[in-house]
């Protein structure tokens, strides 16, 4: 059983579904601390005046070693977010097919009061409209102690699994020999080979929400989420 535990993203890019869609489960990593100018709450877009940043305000004087799940959001937002959407995915081929749907999210996003809620809100609706059928757990629904390699793999331990899939930022700090040890195999990620797609507002840009590849390209959107060339590497 393959599993990745990754902290939340506020309407992630594609290569996080990617890396979702490859694993047998998905658990939301968001009792670590929270980190400003992260993804965390915020994501890009590509509008008529360039890259622009989607970003959810949040309460964070004081309250430096706050873990995710307990960042609350400062003020109104989801409104101006999906006016932001709409005016810079308006003309995109499937911009209508998905705005009704998307516009409920916001809709209820607008209701809650924490991050982490708004992040899974988004982060499953997006799997369900492309066909992941991952499961996605909170770290809550397991017991887990220790820090950094420990604690991923208490959880992993926990769920069952025979395979950790990693983002490559992990390297820095994840100790393979734990994981090795305890007789579980570990997998990073790539993000290479991605296909472009038609993409309005200049040229082509990967780092952005997976709503741009949504509004794009519609029912193929599941194809471009999948890399041409690479697998994870070993």
């Amino acid at each position: 059983m393959r599993i990745s535990i990754i902290q939340s993203c506020y309407i992630p890019w594609k290569g996080f579904f990617d890396l979702i869609g490859q694993c047998d489960e998905y658990v939301i990593f968001d009792r670590m601390q929270y980190v400003k100018r992260h993804w965390h709450n915020r994501n890009r877009i590509k509008t008529a005046s360039g890259v622009e940043w989607l970003t959810i305000p949040v309460v964070t004087k004081g309250r430096f070693d706050q873990p995710i799940d307990e960042v609350e959001i400062e003020k109104p937002w989801a409104e101006k977010h999906w006016r932001t959407l709409e005016l810079a995915y308006r003309r995109a081929p499937f911009f209508d097919t998905y705005a009704p749907a998307v516009r409920a999210w916001y809709e209820r996003a607008d209701k809650e009061e924490r991050l982490t809620n708004v992040n899974e809100l988004f982060t499953r609706e997006i799997a369900s409209l492309l066909g992941l059928t991952t499961r996605i757990v909170r770290d809550t629904a397991y017991p887990a102690e220790g820090v950094k390699t420990a604690r991923l793999l208490a959880i992993a331990q926990a769920a069952g699994a025979d395979c950790y899939l990693s983002g490559p930022s992990a390297r820095a700090y994840f100790d393979e020999s734990l994981f090795a040890t305890a007789g579980i195999a570990t997998e990073w990620m790539s993000y290479q080979g991605y296909l472009e797609y038609p993409q309005l507002h200049g040229a082509f840009e990967h780092g952005v929400s997976v709503l741009d590849l949504l509004f794009h390209t519609g029912t193929d959107a599941a194809r471009y989420i999948q890399r041409s060339a690479s697998l994870p590497l070993p």
